[in-house]
């Protein structure tokens, strides 16, 4: 063992039998100043200077031809024989004079040089068949080049690369290249040609090939974050070749007997109390619970916060894992709504027979906008080794946990103005704001007994108010979304208070106007969001275009033997290429809007969707049905986006269970979905869904066995056909005007039979029955009818 203390900042390194040494390797060091330090040993043999340095760039070492290689900040591969390094001018001596320079050794000079027109951000030297190639890994392309400096093959990437590793391949006279990239990526080439392309979890920086015991061909890759990861691609392909069986006569009788022995074989090993573990009814293997804590965090953990605060709180979450069996691979994987983020939100590890684990985190908020809930899951996968599956079984354990309002809001003084006003009516006497909110209100404070103010760490404030004489409170706030979670919030607590005392008659009613006017300007904000982002997308294409187009204008140009004036192309390829920056930053911009705008949309949605079921008095499986409507996305993407998904499924319900006639069910739908040129339509099925919830129209859970249809799941729906009195109503009457239809009688189809409710956004615990006998949850089924675009035969259930 031995060290050396550089004199100098060191860049990156290499190393090789130097001068054809045999038995042992040299090192050679590249400083950040270009001086190539060569060490033999214990021992420091020279340096010199790389002629014409500006920018260290990667360095190799070919044992073939004895030379460095390198890549300059003129972009170009630069070859230096060790020969010629050796017997140039020491870069020691720089200090001394001109004529003393020029006695002391011979000036370096270049092998060979080659300008690939990009900067390199890795070299590779592979070496078969008794030939040698270098590989350059650019910005757009890579290159294998002989050992003169001559191509003998380049390759255009598709996307921007992070690192490579060439290897020989099976094949006699090809070399195969893995390629990672920063879109996660990891693709194999063999040549120019791509052969393989796999998703990765992260984005590699380095990748290379071993061998791991007696598995072969590992590829590992490491992060930029630091973490390392062991990937196989595909299995080893059996040699093996059965013989030819000689002929010989069948003996039936035998045959028999052996697939009956065989038969009881399988039905032995497939019984289920031996394959998976014997274990108690109502007893799982792995338990987990997860604990909130009551506090606050004395000191935030909170981590690159975004929030425009003073102090961003966090707190922290305790989970347990209690393990009744041995399991092994236990992943724990804790999640929560944007927004909110998490200090850590993955443990591995495994848990003896009879053993607990408890890890714990912190949750802050993270953007600076209000999350749509406050509640995180927890999934734990693991496996359950048994005699026959000594590998485990694997199985998945989850729970769930509240996150307390103090996480996103603090008290404040209450605002006696606002634009949105919301009155929760109950049948149960008016509580104390002190007694529903004791974490917010000041006990000795009398004036909070009836009015509370919450601070949002965002900047909204929003305002509680409990009626001294009737039964009823009002929230009120400046934004419509900031009146969500505080809602939620109020009847979660009011709920609570009552069950305490045993009150089981407890419910809250709404008989205001259901506010359509503010939700459709989220809708259309939202909208607009995703219009821009397909403008920003069709006109960075149209630039990438044109900046292509001048690129080989101008490389004619440059390769024409006659020089020729530019005609202005430098100027227009700098503008072209600062518009492309400007359009990208805008894009990225707008994509962050549209996340928070989303984000917004979402508690609004869900806001609204409390409020028709409290309106309405509708059932949990009502409730999901709605959830399922105006909730099927949990991200939106600009290939399917939340409008025409809604649209999609409003309009399912209105030909369905909401329908009005026979007419109505006959479905014409088209094959896809795809964004729509405005809103107008899905704000008209929003409006006329809630005007016939309020004329008596139910969601219903089954569906008439009478009309059994062939459907192909939307696909952009025609409009709903309405009645001439519907129209004039839904035109003359404001959107935001839903108020208290008590005095309206439910009205009945003429066949008096209710509509049928197909099945595509039934909640979780119901279960369609198909043709072929076979149970599909309705998720599945959801998806199924989504993506496959497959005519699925169903027969409904009688009514």
């Amino acid at each position: 063992m031995y060290e050396h203390n550089l004199q100098r900042t060191a860049c990156n390194m290499t190393y090789g039998p130097f001068g054809g040494v045999k038995g042992r390797d040299l090192i050679c060091i590249q400083s950040m100043d270009g001086m190539l330090m060569l060490f033999e040993q214990e021992s420091y043999a020279f340096g010199r200077f790389l002629p014409g340095f500006l920018l260290p760039g990667p360095l190799t070492y070919s044992s073939r031809t004895d030379s460095f290689i390198t890549v300059s900040s003129c972009q170009q591969v630069e070859s230096y024989k060790y020969q010629v390094l050796a017997f140039a001018t020491d870069a020691d001596e720089r200090n001394e004079t001109e004529q003393q320079k020029l006695s002391s050794g011979k000036r370096l000079v270049m092998d060979w040089v080659l300008n690939i027109g990009e900067q390199a951000l890795d070299v590779c030297v592979v070496s078969f068949n008794q030939t040698s190639s270098v590989f350059v890994l650019g910005e757009r392309n890579f290159f294998c080049l002989k050992d003169n400096g001559q191509i003998r093959f380049m390759k255009k990437l598709d996307c921007s690369p992070s690192c490579f590793l060439p290897y020989c391949s099976v094949s006699e006279g090809t070399i195969n290249t893995l390629v990672g990239n920063h879109n996660n990526m990891l693709h194999v080439y063999q040549d120019v040609t791509l052969k393989w392309a796999t998703q990765l979890p992260h984005i590699p920086v380095a990748v290379k090939v071993g061998n791991l015991q007696d598995l072969k061909g590992v590829i590992v890759t490491l992060s930029d974050s630091g973490h390392l990861q062991c990937s196989y691609l595909g299995t080893d392909p059996s040699l093996f070749q059965a013989p030819k069986v000689e002929s010989r006569e069948i003996n039936y009788e035998e045959l028999d007997q052996e697939m009956k022995e065989l038969q009881k074989i399988i039905k032995e090993s497939t019984k289920t109390q031996d394959i998976l573990p014997k274990s108690e009814k109502d007893c799982d293997d792995l338990r987990i619970t997860a604990e909130v804590s009551s506090d606050l965090d004395a000191i935030s953990q909170a981590i690159d916060s975004e929030v425009r605060a003073e102090a961003v709180p966090s707190v922290t979450v305790k989970i347990t894992l209690q393990s009744r069996l041995a399991v092994q691979k236990t992943k724990l994987s804790i999640c929560v709504q944007p927004p909110l983020a998490l200090t850590r939100d993955q443990f591995i590890f495994d848990l003896e027979s009879c053993g607990s684990k408890a890890v714990a985190l912190s949750v802050f908020l993270k953007g600076n906008y209000p999350p749509a809930e406050l509640e995180g899951n927890v999934v734990a996968s693991y496996s359950t080794p048994t005699d026959l599956n000594p590998e485990g079984i694997p199985r998945v354990a989850q729970c769930k946990f509240r996150l307390p309002l103090r996480l996103i809001c603090f008290p404040a003084q209450p605002s006696k103005t606002a634009n949105h006003k919301l009155t929760i009516d109950t049948n149960k006497p008016p509580v104390s704001l002190v007694n529903l909110f004791p974490d917010f209100a000041d006990q000795s404070d009398e004036d909070q007994v009836n009015v509370l103010g919450f601070q949002l760490l965002t900047g909204s404030r929003i305002t509680l108010l409990a009626s001294k004489t009737s039964q009823r409170y009002r929230i009120q706030s400046e934004q419509l979304e900031d009146l969500w979670l505080i809602t939620k919030e109020l009847i979660f607590r009011l709920e609570e208070h009552f069950k305490k005392q045993n009150s089981k008659d407890f419910t809250c009613i709404f008989s205001g106007s259901v506010p359509l006017q503010e939700y459709f300007e989220l809708i259309d904000h939202h909208f607009e969001l995703r219009m821009n982002a397909e403008k920003y997308e069709e006109l960075l294409s149209e630039r990438a275009i044109q900046f292509r187009a001048i690129e080989r204008r101008l490389l004619i140009r440059f390769k024409d033997k006659t020089p020729a004036p530019l005609q202005h192309l430098d100027t227009l390829l700098e503008g072209t290429y600062r518009q492309i920056i400007a359009l990208a930053d805008a894009a990225e911009e707008n994509q962050a809007n549209m996340f928070q705008a989303f984000t917004k949309l979402k508690s609004a949605t869900q806001l609204v969707i409390m409020l028709i079921s409290l309106w309405q008095k509708l059932s949990t499986d009502q409730v999901a049905i709605l959830e399922a409507t105006f909730l099927p996305l949990m991200q939106d993407t600009q290939e399917l986006g939340w409008e025409e998904s809604v649209d999609a499924a409003i309009s399912h319900l209105l030909r369905t269970c909401l329908s009005k006639s026979s007419k109505e069910q006959a479905l014409t739908l088209s094959s896809q979905l795809s964004i729509p040129k405005d809103t107008s339509r899905l704000k008209k099925h929003i409006t006329l869904l809630c005007d016939r919830l309020a004329k008596g129209g139910r969601l219903c859970l089954t569906v008439d066995t009478n009309i059994q249809q062939t459907m192909v799941m939307p696909g952009v729906c025609t409009p709903i056909p309405e009645s001439d009195l519907e129209e004039r109503t839904a035109i003359q009457g404001s959107t935001t005007m839903f108020t208290n239809h008590r005095h309206l009688i439910k009205q009945k189809s003429k066949t008096g039979i209710p509509s049928p409710l197909n099945s595509a956004f039934l909640p979780q615990t119901e279960s369609l029955h198909l043709l072929r006998g076979k149970n599909f949850p309705w998720s599945e089924m959801f998806c199924r009818l989504y993506r496959c675009h497959c005519p699925i035969e169903m027969v409904h259930l009688t009514f």
